[in-house]
């Protein structure tokens, strides 16, 4: 039988983390640079084959690879980031970074699938659990190095807490999962940064959109997505009230 699209994505993903445990092993004596750059690397050789063999009709766009035009003219691509928070990969014993493969096809996100290998988790559609209702102030999930003034304003207006974190699949997932309440982001991101994440979101019935409200949209002619918004739906309006007028 063949695979879903939703079984290729999770499958993948899940396979290219189980390889960045290895090169995360087999460089544990490396320079941060040497191990970042062989994750890099290899991810996204393993992935590219992958789809290759598995999907050879469709397009692929990562973050690793050159961007080919025709992309823009395909039906079906595979949006993938090999390895999103390398700086956290490079720093043995976190487990804050990811590996982000979707498919977008004819205008949407069709299915989507976040690994965070280190966790031993991947969260997949085209069913993910809702997050549990957590009591107390929200939870903003924010860069521990640079977490963007946006993101600080809307922990004041819901009188929040900051959660500090690497990568943007791990924040994400981390909202997914109800260990934080709202992820904002504003300052450069790219297409591969959110597109399975906000995938594996949406299937969680979580809201997801532009800082001003306006859709996501992928696939574009360039692949900078800058910001983005994933939080739980009841927090949706209050988060928009402060992040709109910008």
């Amino acid at each position: 039988m063949t695979a879903t699209d939703h079984e290729v994505a999770a499958r993948l993903a899940t396979e290219a983390g189980t390889l960045l445990l290895d090169v995360r092993a087999e460089f544990a004596d490396a320079s941060s640079d040497e191990r970042k750059a062989a994750g890099d690397k290899r991810s996204h050789d393993f992935l590219m084959e992958a789809l290759a063999a598995e999907r050879p009709d469709d397009a692929v766009l990562s973050e690793e690879g050159v961007d080919d035009p025709v992309r823009l003219s395909a039906t079906r691509v595979w949006i993938v980031d090999p390895l999103d928070g390398t700086r956290e990969f490079s720093e043995l014993g976190r487990t804050d970074w990811a590996v982000h493969v979707a498919l977008w096809e004819s205008g949407e996100l069709v299915a989507g699938a976040v690994a965070l290998p280190a966790q031993g988790i991947t969260l997949a559609t085209p069913t993910v659990p809702a997050p549990p209702a957590q009591p107390g102030a929200p939870r903003v999930v924010v860069s521990r190095t640079r977490p963007p003034a946006v993101a600080l304003e809307v922990k004041d207006a819901l009188d929040g807490t900051l959660v500090e974190m690497g990568s943007a699949g791990a924040k994400v997932a981390s909202v997914v999962q109800g260990l934080s309440d709202v992820y904002v982001h504003a300052g450069g991101q790219y297409e591969w940064d959110s597109a399975a994440p906000v995938a594996v979101a949406r299937a969680a019935g979580l809201h997801t959109s532009r800082i001003d409200g306006s859709p996501l949209i992928y696939n574009q002619r360039d692949s900078k997505l800058p910001d983005l918004i994933v939080c739980r739906p009841e927090l949706a309006d209050a988060v928009l009230a402060v992040t709109a007028r910008r």
